[in-house]
């Protein structure tokens, strides 16, 4: 099948995100409330976490392994990670817009972020574990790198009490907008 990227892009970029129903088919969602992780001093973690850090049990890279996070990330009883969304994530990650930023206990992958850049937003689509607390470090991590490299928004779509630990808080879709339009002025590149 054929995709319009630049398309996919575009809804991206006004605030939408696809994910499969329950029949597999894919549609353009959109959210009145949307999740934020802060890349401020909002930014926080458990302090159990700070120690599993300094122990420096994972290292993290890039793109190492991005059809195993793909597949990490769609492992679970219900998913909307279809494998038509398994495709168009392979070729926005071919076109420089999708990115596993994953977490690695020597050669195991153990954990991983599958996210979409465009601009200065970081759109995170899922996160998947397969050694506990991985994904917690790839979170810290991830939310350091958009730092340095000047992110504005690192939008998780949806709450739930995982992310909320981080920080992580509701935006309304006017403010959301605003946000996502100053974030695609910028010029970032996680790599």
């Amino acid at each position: 099948m054929q995709y319009d990227i630049a398309a996919i892009i575009q809804g991206y970029a006004q605030g939408y995100f696809l994910m499969a129903d329950d029949n597999d088919g894919l549609s353009w969602y959109g959210s009145r409330d949307r999740t934020l992780i802060p890349l401020d001093e909002r930014f926080r973690y458990p302090k159990s976490l700070q120690r599993v850090l300094n122990q420096e049990r994972f290292t993290v890279a890039i793109n190492r392994d991005f059809p195993a996070v793909v597949a990490g990330c769609a492992n679970r009883e219900t998913t909307w990670i279809s494998e038509e969304l398994k495709e168009i994530y392979f070729l926005l990650h071919e076109t420089g817009f999708a990115y596993s930023f994953e977490t690695w206990q020597g050669d195991e992958l153990a954990g991983g972020i599958l996210g979409i850049v465009i601009g200065g937003a970081f759109i995170g689509e899922s996160m998947f574990y397969r050694i506990p607390e991985s994904s917690k470090v790839a979170m810290v991590k991830l939310v350091e790198r958009l730092r340095q490299r000047q992110f504005v928004l690192f939008d998780a779509q949806m709450m739930n009490p995982h992310l909320e630990r981080f920080g992580a808080y509701g935006i309304g879709d006017e403010a959301y907008q605003a946000l996502l339009q100053k974030a695609l002025q910028r010029r970032c590149s996680l790599v």
